[in-house]
């Protein structure tokens, strides 16, 4: 992975290049982007699309819209992200965007980087927005059996689990758990751990914020164990496709079971081990840049095609 430093400046500086390119270029070359998709699995991607843009019949875009060249750049990493796969688009097809944090499904149709988990989403279509922040892996070459036996946590008492994480293991002698920041009592408080530090522990916990969890993509493409309670919002990571006890260990919201799932692990190594490997496999299946460019492409496609500004790629119909 690249030092993170210079993978921001990276970041801004090819985004800032694309920026500058007539969208004439990338419209010409939108076929040939999407011929990507030839050889993926056709099925996962149909169902990827399926997921992220689950919008079934027409709709209008008129009211509350903007033209795509008119999307705002004042949060420029949603803007990076969402005209990656905009600008292979004429300027003037109109959308619904919504950036930040969103935890609510909006009213209308609308482009959006996370929403509630659950079946009545429909409104809030997906797209890999702010994934310079939520799509980082790291490099972890100490094994999971030569890390130390305890639970780390970092972050923000910014909701009720949170607080009770922190309440009960803030001085518990197998948890290295604290805040870094927020109103906390200071017995909470606790020294910064940047993400290597915490990678020595055999034990992360990954907690939403204001939305998802920032740390559960980097926790899940390490040789670490994620312990978080089941998510409640989800983001272009499919979070709600997570399975506890697959891909992570599911803990209860109280955290009250917490312990007992530390010391079952403790002493069922090879469980755990399985765990993480099909973290790692999950995490890696959104690694390939050319096949999520293509999918991003199709998600804005059929979001308008049904609302009859465009006519559809037979995949997205």
């Amino acid at each position: 992975m690249l030092n993170r430093t210079v993978a921001r400046v990276l970041y801004y500086t090819q985004n800032t290049v694309r920026d500058a390119i007539p969208r004439r270029y990338f419209i010409a070359k939108r076929s040939g982007v999407l011929n990507a998709l030839e050889k993926a699995d056709f099925a996962e991607i149909s169902s990827r699309l399926g997921y992220y843009n689950k919008l079934s019949g027409p709709f209008s875009a008129s009211s509350g819209s903007h033209a795509i060249e008119e999307t705002r750049r004042d949060r420029s990493r949603y803007y990076f992200d969402f005209m990656e796969a905009a600008r292979y688009f004429d300027g003037d097809l109109r959308v619904r965007t919504m950036f930040g944090d969103i935890t609510h499904v909006p009213d209308l149709p609308t482009i959006v980087k996370s929403r509630p988990i659950g079946d009545t989403n429909h409104n809030s279509v997906l797209m890999k927005l702010d994934k310079f922040r939520h799509f980082q892996g790291v490099n972890d070459p100490r094994p999971f059996a030569e890390k130390q036996s305890r639970i780390v946590w970092r972050g923000s008492p910014n909701n009720r689990l949170r607080h009770a994480l922190l309440e009960k293991f803030y001085n518990h002698p197998s948890f290295d758990v604290g805040s870094t920041g927020g109103s906390a009592p200071t017995d909470w408080q606790k020294p910064f751990l940047s993400i290597s530090d915490q990678l020595r522990y055999r034990y992360i916990v990954s907690i939403e914020g204001n939305d998802v969890a920032t740390n559960l993509k980097w926790i899940m493409s390490s040789n670490s164990l994620c312990f978080s309670p089941r998510p409640k919002y989800e983001t272009w990571y499919m979070e709600g496709r997570l399975e506890a006890g697959r891909h992570y260990v599911e803990i209860r919201d109280d955290m009250a079971d917490i312990e007992e799932k530390f010391h079952y692990y403790e002493t069922h190594p090879e469980e755990a081990k399985k765990i993480i490997d099909e973290a790692q496999t999950y995490f890696k299946s959104f690694l390939d840049e050319k096949t999520e460019l293509a999918l991003s492409i199709l998600v804005l496609e059929k979001y308008l095609s049904l609302s009859g500004q465009l006519q559809a790629h037979s995949i997205s119909k």
